[in-house]
């Protein structure tokens, strides 16, 4: 059996989901290919461990999709400070004062409500499915996987694994860091692995939620904290959050290992003062972690978006913002290539979008670099750096005020003593 659509998108994670969306709603035909199906979502149940720091750019995007009040009514929690410091103790720390090597960026400062939503990542696919299924262009095929992507001159052909034929004018990979369509395309990756991994807590604490997002840097790897929801009237005065620990993959796997009261004894002694009494350890697993960057977004009749494309080091949880992004950016040039009556691969069109994409990409990938080379060290003059660097940042109200626009997607440059220091980064090699 075959089926005709305009567009093909491979993978229907949060990324794929918002592209179909947001084309669907602009009268293409598309196909929305994956073998999974979006998690159903139950209040009752304890939050998912993968979660995103959904920017304020990304809001935007979602609500124009209709799928920021579908969150909402779910859950998302809102933080107005970010707060970040260095954790390690070095002799050169007792001649600092306290203060110096910490910053907080803050809504008030720049007058906005939030900085952005702590959002689980399973709420925001179920909501993106759900738009997407509400558009009477988009179908979603489910239970399904590619088999095989050719293309000819005028048409690209998706083979599924059920024998369905899959023709359409352009095929988009948005099937993740390890992307089959990618590999259909030959379109090759850089890699670098980082010598930590990162392990996520799904976690109670005794409080309210809180409206700071903190990180706190160790030699060995950040340790950040998320606020999430109130853990309701089961849990009178508790409160969920999601704890990051970065560090070597033997102290991950060690930590694992240890059943639940005696890893939440460990959290609470290695992770700063500033984390609030934990009552209960919910759940947690690791992962590793890379920076990868596709040659090339496009190759004939097929392009690619979000982690497809590029992944970046999950410190501030800003993958699926470089990934929105792709989203609207290829959504509005493929609207373009419509209105001028072209082929939906245009050669320029695409080369058009890896123009656009491809650099706001990298300055992202580089500037989570820099952050994480500064502090995963052990270095004196690195560590009197880093610290005034951040004493600088706080006392600094504009130059603080531009980073904090930037990562929550409402300016796209970096302050330029910070694309100075990331255009140095690929000389340095990875801790």
């Amino acid at each position: 059996m075959t089926q005709a659509y305009d567009i093909v998108v491979v993978g229907a994670g949060m990324v794929g989901a918002a592209l179909a969306t947001g084309l669907g709603q602009n009268g293409f035909r598309v196909a929305l290919v994956d073998r999974d199906t979006a998690a159903d979502f139950d209040p009752t149940q304890p939050p998912d461990l993968r979660v995103s720091a959904i920017s304020a750019g990304s809001e935007r995007y979602l609500r124009q999709l209709g799928a920021w009040n579908r969150i909402i009514a779910m859950r998302a929690t809102p933080y107005a400070r970010l707060g970040v410091w260095d954790a390690a103790r070095h002799p050169l720390s007792n001649l600092l004062p306290a203060t110096l090597g910490r910053t907080v960026f803050s809504a008030q400062d720049l007058k906005t409500s939030h900085l952005g939503h702590i959002v689980e990542n399973r709420v925001t696919q179920r909501s993106l499915w759900q738009c997407a299924s509400d558009q009477p262009t988009v179908s979603l095929l489910i239970g399904c996987s590619v088999q095989a992507v050719s293309q000819q001159e005028d048409q690209a052909t998706v083979m599924l694994d059920d024998g369905t034929e899959l023709t359409c004018q352009l095929v988009v990979g948005a099937d993740g860091a390890q992307s089959r369509v990618r590999d259909m395309a030959g379109i090759g990756t850089e890699r670098d692995q980082y010598g930590q991994q990162a392990m996520v807590i799904s976690v109670r604490y005794r409080g309210t939620v809180e409206d700071i997002t903190w990180q706190a840097f160790h030699p060995s790897g950040p340790r950040a904290f998320l606020p999430l929801h109130s853990a309701g009237e089961d849990y009178p005065g508790e409160s969920w959050a999601s704890l990051v620990w970065y560090d070597s993959p033997d102290t991950l796997n060690q930590l694992k290992a240890l059943d639940r009261p005696a890893l939440l004894a460990r959290i609470q002694q290695a992770f700063p003062q500033e984390l609030p009494t934990l009552t209960h350890v919910d759940a947690c697993a690791s992962f590793p972690i890379a920076r990868q960057h596709a040659k090339q977004y496009s190759h004939g009749r097929i392009t690619l978006v979000g982690d497809a494309a590029h992944t970046i080091n999950p410190l501030a949880g800003q993958g699926v913002n470089l990934g929105f992004q792709d989203a609207l950016c290829l959504q509005d040039l493929l609207k373009e290539c419509r209105r001028n009556g072209l082929d939906l691969a245009d050669r320029t069109s695409l080369q058009r979008y890896e123009q656009l994409r491809r650099p706001a990409n990298r300055r992202m990938m580089l500037a989570m670099d820099l952050f994480y080379y500064l502090f995963s060290n052990r270095i004196p003059p690195l560590h009197l750096a880093r610290n005034l660097g951040l004493g600088l940042a706080q006392a600094l109200p504009f130059a603080k005020n531009r980073v904090a626009r930037y990562a929550m997607g409402i300016e796209e440059e970096l302050p330029a003593a910070l694309q100075l220091l990331a255009s140095r980064l690929p000389a340095l090699p990875l801790p």
